[in-house]
């Protein structure tokens, strides 16, 4: 509204808009809308600028020197809107592209409303909070009884459950001040009582402190099984605080992967919603461990990402190729703990459970030797721990601009995997229709409702017979998730898995915070299915979805990208509708008599 503008034109004019924006949605979410604004206008009020504030004089600010270099001279100015001014000089050392990895911890902006409280007395221990977390801002940790002597106040713990050792204690915390506040923690949480609850956000310097006191903690190792819900979540995440939207359904399943595998993968990001909260300059969300490992992240256009991804596994293949001559070379040199050291490393070479620690035991005696073929295998140090090779992207990459290349890369049949996050439009660039848009859908380009069905990409790839493919969803079956992309990694070729991403695109009504309860209401539904296909089995296909229990409209009516087919096009909508239930049940006893051929 523009200064002195008279209050019943511009009420005139925001009812209007009210009306223009959300009348496919119903009059129920118009008349809300126009209530509210009628509300605001009743508290609409002059407020007098005084005329001493155009002579005031802003500080400058005094830049913490303890902050890292690029946090200073580049990630703070751009944040500060002042990127422009930024001289040439300021991006000395950064000629290549390639920038710093975790740069959002330095942000801290504090933008929830409401933050989860943990309850430890209602605590089940279960790690699902962190689990759904998008921007990794509660976790779990375990600390020795003097590390909570050593904690500030309000720093809470119990008993570690399940454990031999009972002198660990177990602390849930949160990261107020990079929290969204969209409240997924909460709602997952399955105790009785609530062990999470949302409250009002206040600045408590406090809570910062108890934070960064966790982050100090000593890492445990693996007292827990990784390969679980509650086993991951001990793990640092190594992609935290991002630019996704609060309650995002795709950072979860990125958060996950480098969790299991982050301190050794290369990762081929594809243009997209994904590429934008994963790399917007300077809010780098990738980050590293304690011992200075993380993702390799890179990223490519939509149509060529997989080939890209493919270049970086040959090449590597290659380099760790050579490495083991030298690794072997070196052994017909050494004789006692350096000869049995390269045995050891040359036996489980391609063993990527062990893969760290053997390639650190063989630095550590090469480091301690004289022998030149020892210091030519400490050149290419970083080639010894056994890599792993993942693509991630969006459905738009995937199913529409860049399924050539896909589909051309896992042909190759090389040990390269796919994650992609599918929230069925292209979430970037406005929502608009993709081959991954079930039928009866509204998007951009398909506002009367997409006519055609959805491509079913994990059928597609499963014909080549040698390729395992996933279906999961997070909300739905986390175990499953967790299996799948276990088994997936062990799978010597490649893989792909297939996940179910809500986005706001949706218009879900239950809110963002109930993403993880969308995703189950699909599965429940028969809107989307959970399956494992493994080359490796006898028969290859598990279904591990039961025969929907809910009704498919009823699915539908929950998200307004179908409900507003209802009121704008009702006969497209009976129509489509139609088809797409039909397609659910096609595809359900497809999958089921796979299962049991």
């Amino acid at each position: 509204i523009k200064p002195l503008m008279d209050v019943e034109k511009a009420l005139t004019y925001m009812k209007d808009a009210a009306i223009k924006s959300y009348s496919k949605k119903g009059d129920k979410v118009v008349n809300m809308n126009i209530a509210a604004i009628e509300k605001g206008a009743e508290l609409v009020m002059r407020v007098s600028i005084p005329e001493d504030w155009k002579d005031v004089v802003v500080e400058e600010e005094v830049e913490d020197e303890t902050l890292p270099e690029v946090v200073r001279k580049i990630a703070n100015p751009i944040n500060r809107q002042h990127g422009d001014d930024l001289p040439v000089s300021a991006f000395k050392g950064y000629e290549d592209g390639v920038i710093d990895l975790g740069l959002t911890a330095y942000e801290k902006r504090g933008i929830a409303v409401k933050i989860p409280s943990w309850d430890k007395e209602n605590c089940i221990q279960c790690n699902q909070c962190a689990f759904v977390c998008p921007h990794a801002a509660i976790r779990p940790f375990l600390l020795t009884e003097q590390e909570a002597k050593n904690a500030p106040e309000g720093f809470e713990t119990l008993e570690a459950h399940g454990i031999k050792d009972k002198n660990l204690l177990f602390t849930m915390q949160i990261d107020a001040f990079d929290c969204t506040g969209c409240g997924s923690c909460s709602n997952v949480c399955p105790s009785k009582q609530k062990a999470l609850k949302m409250v009002d956000y206040t600045l408590d310097v406090s809570m910062l402190e108890t934070w960064n006191y966790a982050l100090s903690l000593s890492d445990k190792g693996d007292v827990f099984n990784p390969n679980t819900v509650k086993g991951s979540q001990f793990r640092t995440p190594l992609i935290e605080f991002s630019a996704a939207c609060a309650g995002c359904g795709e950072t979860p399943y990125a958060k996950l992967l480098t969790q299991l595998y982050g301190d050794r993968v290369y990762w081929a990001n594809a243009t997209g919603c994904s590429q934008a909260w994963g790399s917007p300059m300077p809010g780098i969300p990738y980050t590293k461990n304690k011992r200075g490992f993380g993702p390799a992240w890179t990223n490519s256009l939509f149509e060529n990402n997989a080939e890209l991804e493919l270049g970086l596994y040959l090449s590597i293949q290659q380099q760790r190729a050579l490495e083991k001559m030298r690794v072997e070379k070196l052994m017909n040199v050494a004789d006692g703990s350096l000869k049995e050291a390269c045995e050891v490393w040359l036996n489980e070479f391609n063993d990527a459970l062990h893969t760290r620690q053997l390639s650190d035991d063989l630095i550590a005696e090469c480091e301690s030797s004289d022998l030149v073929e020892a210091k030519e295998v400490l050149k290419y140090k970083d080639q010894l721990a056994k890599k792993t090779f993942w693509m991630y992207g969006g459905d738009g990459w995937a199913y529409d601009i860049g399924f050539g290349g896909l589909d051309h890369v896992i042909a190759q049949g090389e040990n390269i995997n796919v994650l992609i996050v599918d929230t069925e439009v292209y979430s970037n660039t406005g929502g608009q229709s993709s081959k991954a848009t079930p039928v009866g859908a509204v998007a951009q380009f398909a506002s009367s409702g997409k006519k055609s069905r959805k491509k079913d990409l994990g059928a597609i790839l499963m014909s080549y017979g040698n390729v395992y493919v996933a279906q999961v969803a997070m909300g739905a079956n986390q175990a499953q998730l967790v299996k799948a992309i276990t088994e997936a990694e062990s799978y010597d070729g490649p893989s792909v898995i297939i996940a179910y991403s809500p986005c706001t695109a949706h218009g879900i009504k239950g809110g963002m915070h109930k993403v993880q309860d969308e995703m189950k209401r699909a599965v429940d539904s028969g809107y989307w299915f959970l399956y494992r296909y493994d080359p490796r089995k006898e028969t290859p296909m598990q279904l591990d979805s039961k025969a929907p229990s809910m009704d498919f409209y009823e699915f539908l009516d929950g998200e307004n990208r179908y409900a507003s087919l209802k009121k704008s096009f009702p006969e497209n909508a009976e129509e489509l509708f139609a088809i797409g239930s039909e397609d659910s049940k096609r595809r359900y006893d497809k999958y089921l008599k796979m299962s049991k051929d």
